[in-house]
């Protein structure tokens, strides 16, 4: 619970700088392209945790060895993204 709260007021803290610097037009934006929000571990843990409700948990298990582990704590935060288009990719109903 404290690291998400942590988690939490960090994200708090980035989006009243990113206010802060489009108040006072700081051209950081401009100059670079927009970011995605990184992805954290409990949104890709609850779009797996769905998809294996949905019958998915052995493709899941599979995709997770892809990865190099064998729980999603063991996957490296970078990998997200390409987890979850892998996992976008199951069809449910199986």
């Amino acid at each position: 619970m404290a690291i998400s709260d942590l988690r939490n007021a960090a994200a708090t803290i980035n989006d009243v700088a990113n206010t802060l610097a489009e108040m006072f037009g700081e051209a950081t934006e401009a100059s670079e392209p927009a970011k995605e929000p990184a992805l954290t571990l409990e949104q890709v843990r609850a779009i797996l945790a769905d998809k294996s409700r949905k019958g998915h948990t052995a493709e899941i298990r599979s995709l997770l060895q892809k990865y190099g582990a064998a729980k999603l704590s063991g996957i490296d935060p970078a990998n997200y993204k390409a987890l979850l288009a892998d996992v976008e990719g199951l069809a449910d109903g199986s």
